[in-house]
This record gives C-alpha cells, structure tokens and sequence, in this order.
C-alpha cells in the first residue's frame, strides 16, 4: 500500500493537549500544531505556568490557532489528543496521576528515554520495554501511541524555519488512533507521519534518539529521519 496522506482522517478540528508543554519540545510542538490552524492546550503541574507559555506562543509569529494554557489535569479533560512532552525521570509519576482523566483520549508519548555521560547520549532500559509501553500500562483506558521522537525542539521553536523536513514515525496498536496521529504530524509544514509497527516496537525507535543526538553533535545539525522508497 503505498503512503496517501489524503487517505488519513481530517484531525483540523482536534483539540491537541501538551504535557510539558512548557518545556523545549512539548512547547515546539505546540508551537508548530498552533501554525496549522490546531486548537493547542498548554498543560504544566502550574496553571500559571501553562497559561504564561500560551501566551508567549500566542504572540509568536504565523500562529493561527487558538492556544490556552491550564494545569495538566484540565487540559486533559478537554483535550480530544494528548501529547506527553514531559521529562523521562517524572514520566511515570505525570502519566499515573492522569489516568481518569486521560480515559477514552489518544495518547502521544514522544519521551526518549535516554541518560548521558562524558561519552555522549545512551538508552536507558525501560522494565515495560519503552516509555510508550510504560504509558499504555498506566494508561489501560486510553489509546497510546508513540511518535514525534526525532524532531529538533530548535527547528520546532525557530520561528525562521519555514518548515522541517522529516518524517514522524508513528506507532501504535490502535490503527485508528495511529491514523489519527499521523494526519496530525502531516499538519506541520514538511513532515509526514508514517506508520511504523506495534507498540511494542516504540523501544528502538526511542532508543535511535541517542544516534542522532551523536550525529548532531558530530555534524553541528538537527538530523531528522526520512523513509525512503515510500
């Protein structure tokens, strides 16, 4: 079957929720959904702090979506997807508190789950197998799926970037829910969202973040990931 982007669901009138989205990529992210025209919620522990990061996007350039900031329990309640943008070390503690009212909602865990020393980025093992995994057990109610891990917050937050080239691998074992996620990352100008198996295949896909954070480093660039022939 060969990649219809027209193929996937129209997700323009989704309401997308960031967890951490007051931190570098979860803010990223919600800057590049809000210039699509995406409905954006800000989530933080802090609803001052959620709604002091959606202001600061709301006054960014070329944004065309509404963006609103709150604690993360409310924006989960009136998100219709969620994307967890949260620090590896409080995954497990953010995800649990919000089980009820995550219930029924798609789930976008983008955490890498990654440690570093003096020789660089590495893997970090995960007892469920990936963060993404973690999630879904944590989550029984919900839709998870796993996705936007190889996207530079820099070129997400770099208002001069017209559009960054790459493509999202998507995971999931909710092909609807995949569909869902894919069509949203094919809202940011030059990505694609490409379905890339089950989740139980999120742990490699995670873990190649310490490749390229070793290519950027190397080559001083924000490497992405393109699937060729496709």
């Amino acid at each position: 079957m060969a990649f219809d982007a027209i193929a996937l669901p129209d997700v323009s009138g989704l309401a997308v929720g960031i967890l951490g989205g007051t931190g570098d990529q979860g803010r990223g992210l919600a800057y590049r959904l809000a210039v699509a025209g995406q409905r954006v919620l800000i989530g933080s522990r802090s609803t001052q702090r959620g709604e002091g990061a959606a202001a600061e996007l709301s006054a960014m350039p070329r944004v065309a979506g509404r963006v609103t900031g709150a604690d993360n329990e409310t924006v989960c309640a009136a998100a219709d997807a969620v994307i967890v943008a949260v620090p590896w070390d409080g995954h497990a503690d953010t995800v649990g508190a919000l089980r009820t009212p995550l219930a029924g909602k798609i789930v976008v865990d983008c955490v890498n789950p990654l440690g570093f020393d003096k020789q660089g980025a590495y893997p970090l093992p995960v007892p469920e197998g990936s963060a993404a995994q973690q999630a879904a057990a944590l989550l029984p109610d919900s839709r998870v799926c796993a996705a936007f891990h190889h996207v530079s917050a820099v070129l997400l937050a770099d208002p001069d970037v017209a559009q960054v080239d790459l493509d999202v691998l998507v995971l999931g074992d909710d092909r609807d829910a995949a569909a869902t996620v894919q069509a949203l990352a094919g809202r940011i100008a030059g990505m694609r969202g490409v379905y890339a198996g089950r989740l139980r295949n999120a742990g490699q896909v995670e873990a190649l973040t310490a490749n390229l954070v070793a290519i950027n480093r190397r080559y001083r660039v924000h490497a992405g990931i393109r699937v060729t022939d496709l």
